[in-house]
């Protein structure tokens, strides 16, 4: 069984999930009109990603005797400026979203509760990844020329 404390905490997550999915999704339309249909691709790639998060932390409340509740989700931004600022933003989120998990590991513990650690550092590995898949297009943007943002355009469209 669920703690009240950690099943609020993890809802709370998933709310969170959902605003970053949508996030993400709206980066994808604006990079879509902008004309990075590979970026579009890769952001709209990561939106599913999250949603997916957020389903997989709802059923873990579940199978635990919890209730998994999603709030109200606040609008997000949709005016995102340059490819570079946009994965920017794309990092610096994923790096908030690493300390939002990682306090929910912390409650876990609190609480004692191994099984949710467990499931909980699933995503603290994936966080790893999502952090340093940012950092890298960053990186790959800052290096690349004028036109050689149209090469990391397509690599990035063409994620599995």
């Amino acid at each position: 069984m669920i703690t009240e404390k950690l099943q609020n905490a993890i809802n709370e997550q998933i709310t969170a999930e959902m605003w970053s999915s949508n996030l993400y999704l709206a980066m994808s339309f604006y990079m879509e009109k902008e004309g990075f249909c590979g970026m579009a691709a890769w952001l709209k790639k990561q939106s599913s990603e999250e949603n997916e998060h957020a389903c997989s932390m709802a059923s873990y409340i579940i199978k635990r005797g919890g209730k998994a509740k999603l709030d109200k989700i606040d609008v997000v931004p949709n005016d995102f400026g340059t490819p570079l600022e946009v994965f920017e933003q794309v990092y610096e989120h994923e790096r908030r979203v690493s300390k939002m998990i990682d306090m929910l590991v912390d409650i876990a513990a609190a609480e004692k509760d191994n099984a949710t650690q467990d499931f909980l550092w699933g995503f603290v590995r994936e966080q790893v990844e999502e952090e340093s898949s940012a950092m890298t297009i960053v990186d790959m943007i800052k290096k690349a020329s004028p036109t050689g943002i149209f090469y990391i355009d397509s690599k990035l469209g063409k994620r599995s």
